[in-house]
């Protein structure tokens, strides 16, 4: 009696046509929104990279940007469904080269008073600030693009890093053309 072997990849994992995509919901900033949405995501098998929601300037109203990677024909299918739910307003991908999308993270590291120089000036090499001091670590502020966070993260690695907190992406449309 053979057997075969079972694969255990989901299809996420198996699909040659993974690609970052970031979407911007407007949507009533009412209680459950969020929970619909990402039923949506869950439904189709995607999985969300980072997640970003704030009220909008008008309190009714909040902008939830999701970052995510996945087959682009499918991700149409989703943009369809989300923008049907109830009260979501308007559902729309954007490109990087039609929107400003930002990241922030803090980086928590260890470094003694002989070593902070150094991670000073890889603050500095990144546009980083620093926004606490102590005898023995510092925390230090990146904006940027995921690849700039990337590799500034990489960059503290040579010292111990404490830990990490990442905001997710947030992006506005170029232009005139609405977010």
């Amino acid at each position: 009696m053979s057997s075969t072997p079972t694969s255990t990849a989901t299809p996420a994992e198996t699909s040659p046509r993974q690609v970052p995509h970031t979407l911007s919901v407007y949507v009533n900033n009412r209680p459950g929104v969020l929970m619909r949405i990402c039923q949506v995501f869950a439904r189709r098998a995607f999985n969300i990279d980072s997640l970003v929601v704030s009220q909008g300037r008008d309190a009714r109203f909040s902008r939830i940007t999701i970052g995510l990677t996945g087959d682009p024909e499918g991700l149409e299918q989703i943009v369809k469904q989300v923008a049907k739910l109830i009260d979501v307003i308007h559902c729309s991908e954007h490109t990087l080269d039609h929107s400003v999308t930002k990241e922030m993270v803090l980086i928590k590291i260890r470094c003694s008073p002989n070593e902070r120089s150094q991670a000073l000036q890889i603050a500095e090499h990144f546009s980083g600030k620093t926004v606490d001091l102590t005898p023995v670590s510092m925390i230090v502020m990146i904006t940027g693009d995921t690849p700039k966070l990337d590799s500034a993260i990489a960059m503290f690695s040579q010292f111990e890093i404490i830990e990490t907190v990442r905001t997710g992406k947030v992006v506005m449309a170029r232009g005139e053309q609405p977010t």
